[in-house]
């Protein structure tokens, strides 16, 4: 809560305000020009809306999703309200059916913007839960971590820097799941139902 603006607490009270200011113009503005673009159907036709912020029900918007086109930032698409069920990394670009975006259906129910998705990347994987066992950084994107990791399961994971997809098959295919940076100290905190990863990507804005 603000301080009280009396006579003694004036000037801090002015140092605080200026302060929200500069976070708001320099941290949430900054993500105000981002825009994503969901289509009732396929080729960007039919009812449409546009949304610019986290959006954790779709619903009231539209009954249906078949095409999206991504003006601006990086988006995670989920399947399910309150960001659940299947989710979907989009960069900018355009997707004329769900196939383009690996899609099971029609059903888009929440969305969010995604953070960091530049400068530097890295991450770290773990044998087991908790960060035990063997492990394997990586700053580039892999299309097949068999090829790399003796196991066929990632149990926890570390991203230092950057936002990430796990993808459950090689070559980006398969169920994805995103990792922003922070601490994942078992497969279920990534929202994954088994600890399989074929392969993983940056997310990366241009």
């Amino acid at each position: 809560m603000w301080p009280q603006a009396n006579v003694s607490r004036q000037p801090h009270f002015q140092l605080q305000r200026r302060q929200f200011n500069w976070i708001k113009k320099n941290h949430f503005w900054k993500h105000a020009d981002q825009k994503i673009v969901f289509y009732e159907d396929k080729n960007f036709q039919g009812r449409l809306y546009e949304c610019s912020s986290d959006c954790p029900e779709l619903t009231t918007h539209f009954s249906r999703c078949n095409s999206i086109r991504v003006e601006s930032g990086a988006w995670v698409i989920f399947e399910r309200p309150n960001y659940l069920g299947y989710q979907y990394i989009l960069t900018r670009g355009e997707y004329p059916d769900f196939q383009r975006w690996n899609g099971y259906n029609d059903s888009i129910r929440s969305c969010r913007l995604i953070r960091h998705v530049s400068g530097t990347f890295a991450i770290r994987i773990f044998e087991r839960p908790d960060f035990a066992g063997q492990m394997l950084e990586f700053t580039e994107d892999l299309s097949s971590l068999p090829d790399h990791w003796h196991f066929s399961e990632v149990h926890s994971a570390q991203v230092k820097d950057g936002a990430w997809v796990f993808y459950e098959l090689p070559n980006f295919r398969g169920r994805q799941y995103l990792l922003e940076r922070g601490e994942y100290r078992r497969f279920t905190e990534w929202a994954a139902m088994n600890p399989n990863v074929g392969s993983l990507r940056r997310v990366r804005s241009f």
